[in-house]
């Protein structure tokens, strides 16, 4: 029988699914603590279900930034076999740029699933990131772009149909700032940045984009991390109402609230099976199923909660589990070339 992903996963669908929490960390302690935390949380869920960032850029100290890639260089060397490591670097037009590049990717490109580049202004911007990350020995790791100036969103589109790049994240704080006193500090906080219109308007700009390219949005910081009833509601606002398949955390108690809010529910998960089983045993063509037409085009919105839920750790129906212990199950990570 042929496999879902095969039968569905065309020009129209998505290229490549990532876990949905990337955790951010640039203190020594932290960091090492955050790779741990990912290692325990995968024996839990079966499944790896955050993505580790080491931060070069707002976690090295001004001045100390050899030391402090050498030790990131460090810490992803010395990750579990499997891990989900990346790294930011710092931004192309910064002085560590080249030497972030050559220290880290030049060395432990091969323990990376990505780089985070800061600031992407432009398609050029890209252009010189994947230049060097070639230069360095990685022409396989994916790139992914932080957009943080109004002119970047305007660009989004093209920033975002780059072929090495995988998914872009929206930099809240810096966004703000860059408009000068125009949008007031409520903007950066986790009721503002759901409803000031220049907010509102980049973040979907930006999930816009990434659909538009099979490219996966990510939704930036939300700093109240003490107060998880509104982080959860910021979570889930950004999942159901922007169109943002990815979160990141900037703190340990965020990565639980950013899973259970991203996956689907129990009632999804099966009704999705039953779905996708009926359609399997039609052949994928057109199927009655409590008297509503569903056809391929519904049927790749079902996979694709599916493979959400196996992404998340949720448990799966007998019915669909076997379509991911097969080889052909879909990865969490796609590396582009």
């Amino acid at each position: 029988m042929a496999h879902p992903r095969d039968v569905l996963l065309g020009a129209q669908a998505r290229t490549g699914t990532l876990p949905v929490c990337d955790h951010y960390s640039g203190v020594e302690a932290r960091m090492r603590k955050s790779l741990q935390l990912q290692e325990e949380m995968t024996q839990e869920f079966g499944a790896c279900v955050f993505d580790v960032t080491l931060d070069c850029e707002d976690g090295a100290p001004v001045g100390g930034e050899k030391e402090h890639a050498a030790l990131v260089t460090e810490l992803a060397l010395g990750a579990m076999p499997g891990a989900r490591v990346a790294v930011r670097v710092h931004p192309v037009d910064h002085p560590a740029f080249e030497s972030d590049i050559e220290a880290i990717v030049g060395k432990a490109g091969h323990r990376l699933v990505h780089v985070m580049l800061p600031k992407v202004e432009r398609v050029e911007d890209v252009e010189r990131a994947s230049r060097a990350l070639d230069a360095a020995g990685a022409k396989g790791l994916a790139l992914q772009g932080l957009i943080e100036s109004p002119a970047a969103v305007h660009r989004a589109f093209d920033i975002a149909g780059h072929p090495r790049m995988q998914s872009l994240s929206f930099g809240l704080m810096d966004f703000v700032s860059a408009h000068g006193g125009a949008i007031p500090s409520d903007g950066m906080g986790v009721q503002g940045q759901f409803t000031h219109p220049l907010v509102v308007r980049a973040k979907l700009e930006i999930s816009s984009a990434c659909h538009a390219h099979g490219k996966v949005p990510s939704h930036g910081v939300v700093t109240e991390f003490r107060d998880q009833a509104a982080f959860r509601a910021a979570a889930s606002r950004a999942a159901n109402e922007f169109g943002y398949t990815r979160m990141w955390s900037i703190h340990p108690d965020q990565i639980r609230s950013i899973v259970e809010v991203f996956a689907p529910s129990a009632d999804e998960i099966h009704k999705a099976s039953q779905i996708l089983r009926g359609a399997e045993a039609a052949n994928w063509a057109p199927i009655s199923f409590d008297g509503k037409l569903e056809d391929r085009a519904s049927y790749r919105y079902y996979w694709q909660v599916l493979e959400r839920a196996h992404g998340t750790g949720r448990q799966l129906p007998d019915t669909a589990r076997d379509w991911f212990a097969a080889p052909a199950s879909m990865k969490v990570q796609r590396r582009t070339s």
